[in-house]
C-alpha cells in the first residue's frame, strides 16, 4: 500500500545536442557538489567559500524560497535496507551487520528549479539516510552519472561561473562552457558519457553512483577504499525512452510503488591500491571486486513539500563508525555547500506552497 497521506504538520524550522547539454552540466553536477577551500581550519577570504558557491547557483537558477538550491524537484521515499552480511568483514557499521535498517530517501531531478521539466536533464539522483539502531546515521547522495566532470571545488565553481548570465545580455555567453571544457581535459570521461547519455523513463530503473570514494573500516582498523552504487532490480522495457513532459517521473514512481515494493542492490566496488581514490573525475578500471552488501526496499512515497525527507540535509560526510570519507576535496566541499543551502532553505519553509496554503485555511 502506498502511503500518500500528508505527514503531521510541522512548524517552519528556525534560521537555522552536445552544446545544449554542456550548457546544463553545471546545474546537473551542482546537484552533488557545493564547493569551498578549507585551509588549516579557517576559510581563506581569497578562496572559494560555501556562500560563494550557493550564490552562483542562485544567480544561475533563480531563488525558489524554501527549496533546495539544487535537487530542487523531488519526492520522498520510505523504506529499509536489508543487509546481506557480505560487507561485515570490511566494516563495523551496523547497517552492514543488522538485518534491517530504516531508510528515508529522496529521488530528485538534478536541476535548480522545482518546476523544471523532467525531460530537461539526462541525470537522476537518489539520496538516502540510514538510521542505525545505535542512533548513528549514514547519509549519501548519489547520481546516475559515473564520474564528475572535474576533480576540484575551484574547477567546479569556474564551471558554474561559465554558465552565469552576462549582465549585458541577461544570457550565458555561449562560448564560455565550451571554452571551460577546452581548458579542462580531466572532463573528457564525463563528456564522453554525456554525449550518449539517455535519461531513464523512471527513477527506479537507473543506477545511482556515489562517484566519490569512501573507506570501509573493520574491527581490526583495516581500511578498504570503495565506491558504491544502488543498482535497480527493475528495468526499463526494451526501447523505452523518457517521455517529453514536466512531471512523469513522480507519477511513474507512485504507480510502481503502488504495485509493490521497489528494490535496489547496494554494490560496493573495492579499489585496488593504485586506483585514484581522491579524484571523482577519474573512473576505476573494470574488473574490480564488487560486493553485494544488501538490498534497499522502498515501500512508500511522500510529497517533498511536507514529507520526512524535506528537512534532511543529505550531507555525504554524515557517516557511522565503520565508514569514513576519503580525502577527495569535493567531499568536504559538498558537506559545506549543503550546509549553507540547508540554512537558507530551512529559514524559508513558511514560504513553501504547502505552508502558504495552510496559512490561508
Amino acid at each position: 500500500m502506498v502511503d500518500r497521506s500528508t505527514p503531521p504538520n510541522r512548524p517552519p524550522l528556525s534560521s537555522a545536442s552536445l552544446i545544449a547539454r554542456l550548457a546544463g552540466i553545471g546545474v546537473i553536477v551542482a546537484a552533488v557538489a557545493g564547493a569551498f577551500a578549507y585551509v588549516n581550519g579557517t576559510f581563506d577570504p581569497q578562496r572559494l567559500t560555501p556562500k560563494k558557491l550557493i550564490n552562483v547557483l542562485e544567480t544561475n537558477n533563480g531563488v525558489h524560497p524554501g527549496f533546495r538550491r539544487n535537487h530542487s524537484k523531488g519526492v520522498c521515499v520510505i523504506g529499509h535496507f536489508e543487509s546481506s552480511g557480505e560487507a561485515r568483514s570490511y566494516s563495523t557499521a551496523q547497517v552492514f551487520n543488522d538485518p534491517q535498517t530504516p531508510v528515508v530517501g529522496r529521488f530528485a531531478l538534478p536541476a535548480g528549479s522545482p518546476y523544471a521539466p523532467d525531460s530537461s536533464v539526462p541525470i537522476r539522483s537518489l539520496a538516502l539516510r540510514f538510521t542505525q539502531a545505535n542512533g548513528q546515521q549514514w547519509r549519501t547522495g548519489m547520481n546516475s552519472m559515473p564520474v564528475f566532470p572535474v576533480g576540484t571545488p575551484e574547477a567546479f565553481y569556474q564551471l558554474q561561473q561559465a554558465q552565469s548570465p552576462d549582465p549585458a545580455t541577461g544570457k550565458p555567453n555561449p562560448t564560455a562552457v565550451p571554452a571551460f571544457f577546452g581548458s579542462h581535459p580531466e572532463a573528457g570521461p564525463f563528456l564522453a558519457w554525456i554525449k550518449t547519455a539517455k535519461p531513464s523513463a523512471s527513477y527506479v530503473t537507473e543506477t545511482y553512483n556515489s562517484v566519490n570514494a569512501f573507506y570501509l573500516v573493520n574491527a581490526a582498523g583495516q581500511k578498504q577504499a570503495v565506491r558504491w552504487s544502488m543498482v535497480p532490480l527493475a528495468q526499463d522495457a526494451a526501447g523505452a525512452t523518457a517521455p517529453e513532459g514536466a512531471d512523469f517521473l513522480e507519477k511513474d514512481l507512485v504507480q510502481r510503488i503502488g504495485a509493490g515494493p521497489l528494490r535496489f542492490q547496494l554494490n560496493l566496488t573495492l579499489a585496488n591500491a593504485d586506483d585514484p581514490v581522491n579524484d571523482a573525475s577519474k573512473s576505476w578500471p573494470a574488473g574490480r571486486k564488487v560486493i553485494n552488501a544488501g538490498t534497499l526496499v522502498l515501500n512508500a512515497t511522500q510529497p517533498q513539500l511536507d514529507g520526512e525527507c524535506r528537512d534532511i540535509n543529505y550531507d555525504p560526510l554524515v557517516l557511522p563508525a565503520g565508514i569514513e570519507g576519503s580525502a577527495d576535496p569535493l567531499l568536504a566541499a559538498r558537506s559545506a555547500g549543503y550546509a549553507s543551502s540547508y540554512l537558507r532553505r530551512t529559514s524559508e519553509v513558511s514560504q513553501l506552497p504547502a505552508a502558504k496554503q495552510e496559512a490561508k485555511q
